[in-house]
């Protein structure tokens, strides 16, 4: 069996994400943030095109690399697609990028998913070379697990046909064992392509649980017991030490294949990047 890596290289080249609002919380944050370091840029909808760009260019102004989120349900066209992938390629920003299905419902244009965006061949055309998918280890509230396993292989098959480079970022965790079994599953079907397992920065323990709650991610009291915080003092601010040794205890690279953490920040970038400064210089 292959030895486990310490936690410090199990968040080797670790990735972290803000929304457009979060330009002058990256600035306080950039001289935390190891030089190259993926910084995923959100597509909400509460966020316009100049928003979603000046982020990206920020990203790359501190020596960071910007993997610009595609909400695929949120696109009202495809002229809406290319007018937003044409606009990052003319920044620089259009190496990388996340395909999600998004929030919303029902679609607003033509795009019922990130697979149909992935599928359309405009990443490639226009310049994309690194594609970032969703993955599920806890189910999703609103999609069946069949639908969800069929949605990854779908993906992943077309990735490899048109050549490109693919990531599985998962939704956060608070248990290490979820994670785990999962990652044999995607194994086990064939599907080799790294993966980013999601971790809660450190928030409010209200806060991290009303997450979990919104994305159907366990959160009973013995998980957040494991995980380090109690339920009896939701004011208490909590860190995801315990997961990352649990999973730094538990990764076996022949088992997993190549695994790496992504953050999810709430809105705490600085917070984040300076939490993860000082927990792998110790």
């Amino acid at each position: 069996m292959t030895k486990a890596p310490t936690a410090t290289n199990l968040m080797t080249d670790f990735s972290l994400e803000m929304t457009g609002k979060d330009v002058d919380d990256l600035s306080q944050a950039a001289h935390l943030i190891p030089h190259g370091t993926r910084v995923n840029v959100t597509f909400l909808g509460n966020e316009d095109l100049e928003m979603r760009l000046a982020a990206s260019r920020a990203v790359l102004a501190k020596g960071l690399v910007p993997v610009p989120h595609i909400s695929a349900r949120r696109l009202k066209s495809r002229a809406e697609l290319e007018v937003y992938l044409g606009s990052l390629r003319d920044a620089g920003a259009i190496e990388s990028v996340f395909a999600v299905g998004g929030d919303p419902t029902e679609p607003e244009g033509p795009y019922a998913d990130s697979e149909s965006v992935i599928r359309s061949g405009l990443l490639a055309e226009y310049g994309v070379r690194k594609v970032s998918i969703a993955g599920y280890p806890e189910g999703h509230p609103d999609i069946a697990e069949e639908v969800l396993w069929d949605a990854l292989a779908g993906k992943a098959d077309s990735l490899q046909k048109q050549g490109l480079e693919g990531t599985i970022i998962t939704q956060f965790a608070f248990d290490d064992a979820p994670a785990f079994e999962w990652i044999e599953q995607v194994r086990a079907r064939g599907i080799t392509m790294p993966i980013r397992v999601g971790v809660p920065g450190p928030a409010g323990v209200k806060r991290l649980i009303g997450f979990a709650r919104r994305f159907g991610i366990g959160a009973n009291a013995m998980i957040v017991k494991k995980y380090g915080f109690s339920l009896t003092n939701l004011m208490a601010t909590a860190g995801p030490d315990k997961l990352i040794r649990a999973l730094e205890n538990g990764y076996d690279a022949e088992r997993h294949g190549e695994v790496r953490l992504h953050f999810y920040t709430f809105g705490g970038l600085t917070a984040t990047s300076a939490w993860i400064h000082k927990f792998r210089a110790s």
